[in-house]
């Protein structure tokens, strides 16, 4: 099924990277950045309630979903990454970081990896790097995971990757970035395996990018929670949901427009028609599709208020 003998010209991407757990949360992630195109795509590996791998340098990329099929069979994270590399020939140089959920870590830079290389275990976490400007980068990832306990995950490793760049990151400069999170148990569905798998796959500044996704994919999860409460009728809920995203991305029409609806929904007309206003006048859109809302129950406003609203 895997070639176990891979080809060492297949993926060379030389990169820094960090797997890690939130001992709070079980969440798992892995966030990466390199001169290298798509390089989440060949990176970064995770499944929910088992664990998360990198996969870098002169890249053996059977190594992500084999390193979690030997997880998934209960050998621990360092007997996932002897078996890997005691059939590869390329050992020397692979680096390879797997955790598992339990937050057991094992990592391996082999001797031939380029230089600066490198790699920091700590508990809940290891930092690894190769081709590195200096050998400053990985020491300087384990100490900003270290010190930025009070974020989410995620947000934690965004804040790591930037410590990397701070330090000189990939010699050759930047390209791409991603960040992958799974939940630490395990999921009774396949298309629930992934919280977050947001990629910048050419850009450049991709951490900046990467920053600003995650930021967007916050304000949408409070869109979908409010989605959520509006198909329940629990329009309270909904509109505290929706004034979060709107915080967070205050230029997005959708994110006002469902304000507005809501606001309308709990009785505060007079807050939601200069919302609505604004809205109609940069895109006409809004107004059609508001006057479709009645018929379906999510605009519950009397006639004479609906004309208000469409009539702005």
């Amino acid at each position: 099924m895997f070639n176990k003998k891979a080809n060492l010209h297949d993926k060379r991407a030389h990169t820094y990277s960090i797997v890690a757990r939130d001992p709070s949360t079980g969440e798992m992630g892995v966030g990466v950045q390199s001169h290298w195109f798509s390089v989440g795509s060949v990176v970064s590996w995770g499944e929910s309630g088992i664990g998360v791998v990198a996969t870098q340098a002169f890249v053996n990329i059977s190594f992500g979903l084999r390193g979690l099929e030997l997880l998934r069979n209960g050998k621990s994270p360092q007997e996932a990454i002897d078996l890997l590399l005691s059939t590869d020939e390329g050992r020397d140089v692979r680096q390879l970081a797997i955790l598992d959920s339990q937050g057991r870590v094992a990592v391996h830079t082999g001797k031939s990896c380029i230089q600066a290389a490198g790699h920091i275990k700590g508990e809940n976490f290891s930092v690894q790097a190769n081709m590195m400007l200096r050998d400053t980068v990985w020491s300087a990832m384990a100490s900003a995971f270290e010190s930025n306990k009070d974020l989410a995950l995620p947000e934690r490793i965004i804040e790591v990757l930037k410590a990397a760049e701070s330090e000189g990151g990939d010699i050759r400069g930047k390209q791409s970035a991603s960040i992958l999170i799974v939940d630490g148990g395990k999921k009774e569905n396949k298309w629930e395996n992934i919280n977050i798998d947001l990629r910048v796959e050419d850009h450049k500044e991709p951490l900046g990018e990467l920053e600003r996704l995650l930021k967007v994919h916050r304000a949408y999860e409070h869109m979908n929670n409010g989605d959520i409460a509006l198909e329940k009728n629990d329009m309270e809920t909904a509109l505290k949901e929706y004034e979060t995203s709107q915080l967070l991305m205050p230029e997005n029409l959708e994110m006002k427009f469902w304000t507005a609806i809501s606001l309308a929904n709990v009785k505060k007309l007079g807050e939601a028609l200069p919302l609505f206003q604004e809205i109609f006048e940069k895109d006409q859109n809004w107004r059609i599709l508001a006057k479709r809302l009645p018929s379906v129950g999510l605009l519950s406003v009397d006639k004479e208020e609906r004309e208000k609203i469409f009539s702005l």
